[in-house]
């Protein structure tokens, strides 16, 4: 039961909350940034799908300001299971400096991946996009898609961060528990 009703000192609340709240800004931050790179490959994917999605989030702004709030709120979520997960690793025990510092190369690491992953995902999209596209008939039939190559490579460069992002929070994890196991000057 301890997963589901975790028990900790109500005196870790504060710095858990905080991690938990940069990782959502920081997360939330880079979905907005990295969804004005997608809109210029493919506003399709954004006109015929995210802006379907997140339609209650319309504001009536113009689109490319949209996709940036449609990247906000795709992310700022799994930022904010990032920086809980490693309060819950300990980080949050920390002295505040080494705290900052750990969290920040922890941060790093989840977001590099991210990257690097997104970029690899939008290189495997590129090719793809080259070839057959038949299998993609089906998105492009449902969306009345007209460029089906930009929405192949923006749905690889997505779908590519987000294991890239997961990946990151496995090397984040065991970067914080090696952390945590380095003997700490009193």
């Amino acid at each position: 039961m301890y997963l589901l009703y975790p028990k900790f000192p109500l005196r870790r609340l504060p710095a858990m909350l905080g991690l938990g709240v940069v990782g959502a800004v920081l997360a939330g931050s880079y979905g907005a940034l990295h969804d004005q790179l997608s809109f210029t490959i493919s506003a399709e994917y954004f006109t015929q799908l995210k802006f379907r999605q997140f339609h209650w989030a319309n504001a009536g702004l113009p689109p490319r300001v949209f996709a940036s709030v449609v990247g906000f709120l795709a992310t700022w979520w799994a930022g904010l299971i990032t920086g809980w997960v490693l309060a819950r690793l300990g980080l949050d025990e920390f002295p505040a400096a080494e705290r900052r510092r750990t969290a920040g190369r922890a941060f790093a690491i989840v977001l590099g991946a991210a990257v690097v992953f997104g970029l690899l995902g939008m290189a495997i999209g590129y090719k793809v996009s080259r070839d057959d596209l038949g299998g993609w008939d089906g998105w492009r039939d449902r969306l009345a898609l007209q460029d089906v190559p930009g929405f192949v490579i923006v749905a690889w460069l997505h779908a590519s961060g987000y294991a890239g992002a997961v990946v990151g929070l496995v090397i984040a994890v065991v970067y914080v528990r090696r952390c945590r196991r380095k003997p700490r000057a009193i």
